[in-house]
């Protein structure tokens, strides 16, 4: 109890605060014309509450439609059994906060440590209802209207707006808001159904009972083999007669898929009851082609559509007296999924469904936007057709990151704001990498669908870094981004990728020696790993089209993997760094090491270009200056060598000379010349 009254007081802190240094007022809602809305029809979504963040941030007119009267009003209901699948990993062993996101998968992204969901649950797999709480002080100061559910949604032409046109937005009281920019935040909020003979009989997961009481002694049959489907088995498992789960393709294991939409160990019970021969089992087939006969007693018969057409009272155990489903079933449970509600946007929103496994989710450039409307873009789970099984961004833990990218883009389009970037000297072009690939939980989490640019400048002496770009759209960098590749320098992509032939759901991902241990080999790196592209000049458009299958981006002019690590820490100064540092010396021709001031002297004396180390150090009047106790060090590591001690066949005037640089170097440490080895001086 103590818990929850402090973090009850946590939000109503929240509220306090937010509305002190956040202010607005609840008149603003009466205003009917706005920059930028935010559309919620079915609940506020967490993508939506995470738009509505950054544009706060930036100071932006925007406006946020939540049907419901509550934020996140989506965990009031679902999970229908209320446990979250979203890891809430509070404890790394480590204190960076960055780091830390990458496995904590319900936090949004903000400024407030006091807005990680780690500080609202202990639980590993959470509770639905301490979402619901988290979201509500989230959304504490934003700009959200409640109680209101946006009905129709039309386009109006008018070249004064900013895409030419401007969308018209009508709610439930018949009420009309205008605004220039859409962003849609909806989820897929639409359970999805397969029409077929008897689909009527069954039973959806959006109202079927969670009371494992009712159903006690029955014979179940559930459709679907996602998480819902799993998540609806396990929950009755152990009062069934026996259970069945029907679906049209094998299952999916996301372990093996490394998909996190893929079932989940945390439901998979059903598996084991069915190869430990428990009764209950897995069926595969078509649903297109059931078919559910209800007998005079109510239960349920599985049929096919062909047996029906040709008798309505025949069976296939007619002819095939071992048919698997035979048995009668007392309730047949739909859990197919959800699809998205196109039934909002009027025509001339020109607003389509994919095609394939992505019908379900609107059709979108690799920049959120839909393909056919400019200024309206799709956020969240709903825009998931970008990476579907492929990367995390129909999750939170991945779409936070999604919806800053798309935040970044609007910025620059609409108000000319360039795309955040770092400068730094090339001499820290390692130490930049590095950093982000040990640490940053975009990269980590939208693995190959974002990816960190890196732009070379001033004749490759400095360079701009810019973080979690969206890979699909680096041909269009500069429009996006506001940033250009200067010709004849060209860039480097950083990504994290897993081994081409490592995931699939048929694939054996615990064989003997599945990890890569040899730099040599990094290439064929299995686990989730760094990779470097380079490039000469930008991709082109069709050279992005014509990319090699699964790959995220064109054949670069060179590559470089980062050996997979089993701790995820790719520190290591021989199997990490240095063949990192070998192959961006190689791209760059340049010489990537650091160097004392003595050596940077000598290389000044006898080489006609510099290591940028000493171009942007030593020559320039800084850098680390020679010390005795330096120099004595690193004659016995055998980096230097030692002139000071004269070897016999040193002519007498030399040998005098030598005496006169020692007595230098004890009188005036920092003006050593004494030669620097070839050996790294890292």
């Amino acid at each position: 109890m103590l818990a929850a009254v402090s973090a009850a007081d946590q939000g109503a802190a929240l509220r306090r605060r937010r509305g002190r240094f956040l202010p607005w007022k609840s008149d603003q809602f009466c205003q009917s014309d706005f920059r930028l809305a935010v559309a919620g029809r079915f609940f506020t979504t967490s993508s939506c509450l995470s738009a509505a963040y950054f544009l706060q941030q930036s100071q932006r007119d925007y406006i946020v439609f939540e049907r419901a009267n509550v934020s996140g009003s989506f965990f009031l209901n679902y999970p229908r059994h209320r446990k979250l699948i979203s890891i809430n990993k509070r404890h790394t062993g480590r204190h960076n906060s960055e780091f830390n996101l990458r496995h904590d998968w319900n936090s949004l992204l903000s400024h407030d440590e006091r807005l990680l969901f780690t500080r609202y649950s202990q639980d590993y797999f959470p509770h639905a209802d301490e979402m619901v709480r988290y979201l509500q002080d989230f959304s504490a100061g934003l700009r959200v209207r409640h109680n209101t559910h946006i009905t129709h949604v039309r386009l109006h032409k008018d070249p004064a707006a900013w895409n030419g046109h401007y969308f018209d937005l009508t709610n439930q009281d018949e009420q009309h808001y205008r605004c220039s920019v859409l962003l849609v935040a909806t989820g897929l909020g639409i359970p999805h159904q397969v029409p077929f003979p008897g689909s009527e009989y069954a039973e959806g997961y959006e109202s079927v009972s969670v009371d494992p009481k009712d159903f006690a002694g029955q014979t179940v049959l559930v459709l679907g083999r996602g998480n819902a489907a799993f998540e609806t088995a396990d929950n009755i498992l152990g009062v069934t007669n026996f259970l069945h789960m029907l679906g049209r393709s094998r299952v999916r294991l996301s372990w093996a898929t490394h998909y996190v939409g893929d079932l989940r160990a945390i439901n998979n019970g059903l598996l084991d009851t069915y190869q430990l021969k428990s009764l209950d089992g897995l069926l595969e087939g078509d649903l297109e082609n059931l078919a559910l006969v209800r007998d005079t007693t109510g239960r349920l018969h599985v049929s096919h559509k062909r047996y029906l057409e040709r008798d309505p009272q025949a069976f296939p155990q007619d002819e095939l007296d071992n048919f698997a489903a035979r048995e009668a079933y007392d309730r047949v449970i739909r859990c197919l999924g959800w699809d998205f509600d196109f039934s909002i946007f009027d025509k001339t929103v020109r607003l389509v469904s994919g095609t394939g496994r992505r019908k379900k989710y609107p059709l979108l450039k690799p920049s959120y936007e839909a393909r056919s409307t400019a200024g309206l873009y799709v956020l969240g789970t709903a825009s998931h057709s970008i990476d579907f099984r492929r990367s995390a961004g129909g999750f939170i833990h991945g779409f936070r990151y999604t919806v800053r990218a798309l935040h970044r883009l609007l910025e620059h389009r609409y108000h000319g704001v360039y795309w955040p970037a770092t400068h730094y000297p090339i001499t820290q072009l390692i130490t930049a990498i590095l950093r982000r690939v040990n640490e940053a939980s975009g990269l980590y989490q939208m693995f190959e669908v974002l990816g960190d640019v890196v732009l070379l400048r001033n004749e490759s002496l400095q360079f701009e870094y810019l973080e979690e770009y969206p890979l699909g759209v680096l041909p269009e960098l500069k429009a996006i981004t506001g940033r250009e590749v200067e010709e004849g320098l060209g860039l480097f992509v950083i990504t994290m990728e897993y081994g081409k032939n490592f995931s699939g759901p048929e694939k054996d991902v615990f064989y003997y020696n599945r990890a890569v241990g040899d730099a040599q080999e990094a290439w064929q790196s299995n686990f989730l790993h760094p990779v470097v592209y380079y490039y000469r000049s930008l991709p082109t458009e069709k050279q992005m089209k014509l990319r090699p299958e699964n790959w995220p981006l064109p054949r670069p002019d060179a590559i470089h993997h980062v050996v997979e690590d089993f701790l995820t820490d790719w520190t290591a100064p021989l199997s990490h760094i240095l063949p990192l540092r070998r192959f961006l010396e190689n791209c760059l021709d340049t010489d990537l090491r650091s160097f004392f001031a003595e050596s940077c002297f000598l290389f000044a004396l006898t080489r006609r270009k510099q290591p940028p180390f000493c171009q942007l150090g030593y020559l320039k009047m800084q850098g680390l200056l020679g010390n005795e106790h330096l120099w004595r060090h690193a004659v016995e590591a055998g980096l230097m060598q030692n002139y000071t001690a004269p070897s016999p066949e040193t002519p007498q005037n030399d040998a005098r000379m030598w005496d006169w640089v020692t007595d230098q170097s004890s009188t005036n440490p920092g003006n050593h010349v004494n030669q620097a080895s070839a050996k790294d001086e890292l």
